[in-house]
């Protein structure tokens, strides 16, 4: 197969460009050149901006391919974008939508890909299921042929998945205290990037895919509280949490705020049989104790991303410090 990722040097896309050229598929990659994680050998690159329609114009000039991914549309523009350009030379076009479009609160456990499509408090998740419903509808109007993929929290050996990377790591190593959110017993399920390549690629060329939607998560799951303890074990750390209400974030960081508001405070128990029925040798088997151990030795032996963070740091600080003002009134 002949695959163009619009990215696919990014956080998830980065494993599944791995993946594609281990596995022999003819890859191509859509992008600026400028992220600090390198195309792996035997992927073509392809420079240019996807918002500049002349760049894209002259790199895709002569191309059709099997299948096109697109790792970095975000808003309804985007996806217009790509249908004008893709209509024609594609016989599978990938959206990278968002589990986070999942009805907020969470109406019954678990979720599958027929929970209703409803999170309009948070701007990201909204923006997301607009993308939906535009493909869906070239899709049914026009035969656009579109498969939905969301990615729920999925993360690799460079991202923690509690804020901020090396500073948190840096923090548990100092005692300091990290935060999560309420209380931190909501439950809350992790995918090593590793993993989500197995079941994205497995859809590549299935028409059985087409017009339809896939969430892809491991089935582990587990509360903040042990997502925190893990990581303070391997960082061989000390566990101090704050726990703050995310809501009382928002004024701070209103996109990590929202993101906790209205994602990671629901429990997010996701039902993998439909991308099962359809890949049926996809199964996650990276387990976050894996995955913080791999975490950690990256950071430890790559001291030139050990980056620490003052702001987000002193921003820590003073979220705890008000916080703490305002429990004591």
């Amino acid at each position: 197969m002949k695959i163009l990722f619009i990215g696919g040097t990014g956080v998830i896309s980065s494993s599944c460009s791995d993946l594609c050229v281990e596995r022999g598929i003819d890859l191509f990659l859509l992008n600026r050149g400028i992220s600090p994680r390198i195309a792996p050998k035997g992927a073509t690159v392809l420079l240019g901006d996807i918002q500049d329609h002349d760049q894209v114009k002259r790199a895709l000039r002569g191309h059709s391919f099997d299948v096109v991914v697109d790792w970095i549309a975000y808003k309804k523009s985007d996806v217009e974008r790509d249908y004008e350009i893709f209509r024609d030379s594609t016989s599978q076009y990938i959206f990278i939508s968002s589990a986070s479009v999942y009805q907020k609160p969470i109406v019954k456990l678990p979720i599958t890909e027929d929970t209703p499509l409803y999170n309009p408090a948070w701007d990201y998740a909204q923006a997301k299921i607009d993308c939906e419903n535009y493909v869906m509808m070239q899709y049914k109007q026009t035969g656009f042929p579109v498969t939905i993929v969301r990615p729920s929290h999925t993360y690799d050996k460079t991202r923690t998945p509690i804020r901020l990377d090396y500073t948190l790591l840096h923090r548990l190593k100092l005692g300091k205290k990290i935060l999560l959110h309420d209380d931190g017993t909501s439950l809350w399920t992790l995918t090593h990037a590793r993993d989500f390549a197995k079941g994205i690629i497995g859809l590549f060329g299935k028409n059985d895919a087409l017009g339809e939607a896939y969430h892809i998560t491991s089935d582990e799951v587990l509360t903040w509280n042990q997502i925190a303890k893990t990581l303070a074990d391997k960082a061989h750390g000390t566990l101090n949490i704050g726990f703050v209400p995310a809501e009382f974030v928002i004024p701070y960081d209103a996109g990590w705020g929202n993101n906790l508001t209205w994602d990671k405070r629901y429990p997010g128990i996701f039902d993998n049989s439909k991308i099962k029925s359809i890949v049926p040798e996809y199964k996650a088997t990276i387990t976050f104790e894996q995955g913080a151990e791999e975490i950690v030795e990256w950071y430890n032996s790559h001291p030139e991303y050990q980056i620490f963070n003052h702001d987000f740091d002193a921003m820590l600080d003073k979220i705890f410090k008000d916080y703490d003002t305002t429990t004591e009134k």
